[in-house]
């Protein structure tokens, strides 16, 4: 049986309440007194002198606007409205008119995903988003991860192609997304991008060859702010260009973008935040000190390896019951479609559902001993019929094979033995964690009911568990409404430490015990019962 229901509405334009109502590119009116003798000071120190009266100091004039300036201050009768963009210690003059003007300030920030670009325009002066567009990233023909587009990259002449494959979709987007709105793009004064460190690199044309290999360094961490004319792209000529800070190849600038989402870098208690791409990154920490690292248990939670997996978007099963007694199957799938596979958290609900009807035993294989019509014979092994094939969009049986759910259980195994490693090497139990962000489309969707039922995280109390859905996106579209968080990233940048546990012998050993249901350790998951029938046939 199966429900319909829409994608989750995308939670960004609720910004934190606690943000500052400082935008990053600010539009001020304001009347010049007009030179006179006893005044004789030069027409645009009149105007830098009235703009640091007004708040704004310091403030940088380019040499080439210093004629146009003064003949607008004229020509306004030295009442003028200029548009002024901060850049981490000074304000800077991007546009002045004579007169008054109420022209809208607008913003554009961009989640630069590997796999998919997110793009929010946002009105700055009333510090909201006003639109959104998803589009697939263009690179992906190239190299569907990223280490094969890095090799691509090596030649100079193909690491431009990708370069402006990105940029072809960041001016074909923001052109669509003003013109939607009736806007000119003109009126983009600031951009925001946040990506991994190789996409940073990809977006700005940076030679990408170090950061696979050891001892993986890259060619920047920190980027200097650039001009919209810099890469042609549809905005304001000298609008600003901000790209988010990496702190390493493996810790990029939508993980520190993930940090400002959360807010955990401004809280007393200890917060935990897990972003789940290719690799689940964890940082752990609060306002005095951050641990961060990554892991390989990214892939299968997004139902991205498991044969009939698939990202979260239409058609696919999101939210899976079962009966205990008849075995009967609910399901529920994203969009008005029917189901063509399962995303992570539709993998996680059956795999708990499974378990806790004695359909999976403790070591995550299928139950031969119980009659049930769907555990069936496959070619890869034993599988368990989610939909049949009169259910499914392809008219196959939707089948996951105990293969499938080894896959799973490995990825949760990962995911749990991160999380415990990284709170043991700063001497803090899991169970001190105040609250537990999970970001990206994986949070919107997952039930930490469930996820915890498979022990995958941390048996916690409910209200610990908060998803943040786009943590990229949400960070960089902070950023243009409050530029004292320019700052933020840069105490982050300081503070945090990056631990590499992939060559780690601890973690080796104790992800052994992760990989059953809910794990051998029993006492570590104390609100998850163990089904008799799922110790039959050890």
């Amino acid at each position: 049986m199966k429900e319909n229901r829409q994608p989750l509405p995308d939670s960004l334009e609720i910004l934190p309440d606690w943000l500052s109502p400082k935008p990053m590119v600010v539009q001020h009116t304001l009347s010049v007194p007009p030179p006179r003798l006893e005044d004789n000071t030069a027409d645009v120190d009149r105007l830098v002198r009235a703009l640091r009266r007004d708040g704004f100091f310091p403030v940088r004039v380019d040499p080439w606007d210093l004629d146009p300036i003064s003949q607008e201050l004229r020509r306004g009768g030295f009442t003028v409205t200029v548009v002024v963009g901060y850049q981490e210690d000074h304000w800077e003059i991007l546009e002045l008119t004579a007169g008054t003007s109420r022209d809208p300030v607008l913003g554009v920030a961009v989640d630069l995903g590997s796999s998919r670009l997110a793009f929010y325009l946002l009105d700055l002066e009333k510090g909201i988003v006003i639109d959104r567009r998803s589009e697939p990233n263009p690179q992906i023909p190239y190299g569907e991860d990223i280490l094969t587009r890095i090799v691509y990259a090596s030649d100079p002449d193909k690491r431009r192609r990708l370069q402006e494959l990105l940029l072809s979709a960041f001016r074909d987007v923001v052109a669509r997304m003003a013109a939607h709105k009736g806007l000119e793009t003109s009126r983009i004064f600031a951009l925001t991008v946040a990506g991994n460190t190789t996409m940073s690199h990809f977006f700005l044309g940076l030679n990408t060859a170090n950061i696979c290999k050891e001892p993986y360094i890259p060619v920047a961490n920190r980027f200097p702010f650039l001009r919209g004319r810099d890469l042609a792209l549809p905005m304001h000529p000298k609008g600003l260009v901000f790209v988010f800070p990496n702190v390493g190849s493996y810790f990029g600038g939508d993980l520190m973008a993930g940090i400002l989402a959360s807010g955990m870098h401004r809280r007393e208690e200890l917060s935990l935040l897990v972003d789940v791409g290719t690799n689940a990154e964890v940082v752990l920490g609060n306002k005095d000190w951050l641990i961060a690292c990554a892991g390989a248990a990214g892939p299968a939670l997004e139902g991205g390896v498991v044969e009939r997996g698939m990202m979260a978007g239409p058609g696919a099963i999101d939210w899976v019951r079962i009966d205990p007694h008849t075995l009967d199957v609910q399901y529920r799938v994203i969009g008005q479609e029917k189901p063509k596979g399962l995303c992570g958290s539709g993998l996680i609900d059956l795999v708990a559902e499974m378990f806790m009807a004695g359909i999976l035993t403790i070591r995550g294989t299928l139950n031969r001993n119980l009659p049930c019509a769907r555990i069936v014979d496959t070619d890869n092994g034993p599988g368990f019929v989610v939909a049949w094939g009169a259910e499914t969009a392809d008219g196959r049986d939707l089948v996951v094979s105990e293969i499938d759910i080894g896959i799973l259980l490995k990825s949760k195994a990962a995911m749990y033995t991160i999380l415990n490693i990284i709170a043991r090497k700063v001497g803090v139990s899991l169970q001190e964690i105040h609250k537990f962000y999970v970001a990206g489309t994986f949070g919107n969707h997952i039930d930490p009911v469930m996820a915890i039922r498979i022990g995958m995280l941390p048996d916690l109390p409910l209200d610990t568990y908060e998803g943040l859905g786009n943590t990229a996106g949400r960070g960089a579209a902070m950023v243009l409404v409050d530029r004292t968080l320019l700052k933020d990233l840069e105490q982050v940048r300081n503070q945090i430490t990056y631990v590499e546990l992939n060559v780690n012998v601890e973690l080796m050993h104790e992800f052994r015990g992760a990989t059953f249901l809910p794990h051998t350790d029993p006492g570590l998951f104390p609100s998850v019962p163990i089904p008799d029938r799922a110790k039959e046939g050890l």
